[in-house]
């Protein structure tokens, strides 16, 4: 029973593989063709997040047994849900402090990594890549901080590249994954050969 059932897995998680890919492809061709579009999704998503966060805060206040906790959770649900407002009625601003964070981000993950690089006990080719990414890191939150409306075009796009690729690795697994299947013996066949 288990030697019929090895195959059919093998094709049901290939083709899942697939699938996958071919959707990422798909993100990945619309967050390139309009950028505009990724990042007002980008937004709504955080819009959707801030109001989760104020929904869950809200229940957390409610389970609490004393008062501190209680008016904590509160007032994180407060700005949670003004987070959630002001991203959907002005989302252009929201767009902008989201390249500032991820600006910030690229600037201190930088400056560690640089750091990172004069660390003894590493060899010589992972000190460079810490020296070399810690640079493309910083240099790239200097041009996010110095030009963020561009920083958000260019998110979109890094964004809809990464889903290019991801979603070709996705159906290059899944197609392998479908030709291991189809080689695949029963294992009452490889029991009979011992």
């Amino acid at each position: 029973m288990l030697a019929k059932a090895m195959p059919t897995a093998f094709k049901s998680t290939s083709t899942s593989l697939m699938l996958i890919g071919v959707l990422a492809l798909i993100i990945g061709i619309v967050a390139i063709a309009w950028p505009g579009v990724t990042i007002l999704a980008l937004v709504i998503m955080f819009a959707i997040y801030a109001f989760a966060d104020a929904g869950l805060q809200t229940m957390r206040a409610f389970s609490s047994r004393s008062a501190g906790p209680v008016l904590g959770h509160l007032l994180l649900a407060v700005v949670g849900l003004g987070a959630g407002l002001f991203a959907l009625a002005w989302p252009a601003p929201t767009a902008y402090v989201l390249v500032i964070v991820v600006a910030s981000w690229a600037l201190v993950g930088g400056a560690a990594e640089f750091f990172a690089g004069f660390q003894t006990g590493e060899s010589a080719g992972t000190r460079a890549l810490f020296l070399l990414s810690g640079l493309v890191s910083f240099v790239f939150g200097v041009l996010l901080f110095a030009r963020p409306g561009v920083g958000a075009v260019t998110l979109a796009l890094l964004f809809g590249l990464y889903a290019l690729i991801y979603g070709f690795s996705q159906i290059t697994a899944g197609v392998q994954l479908r030709q291991v299947g189809a080689g695949a013996e029963p294992l009452s066949e490889l029991r009979d050969r011992v």
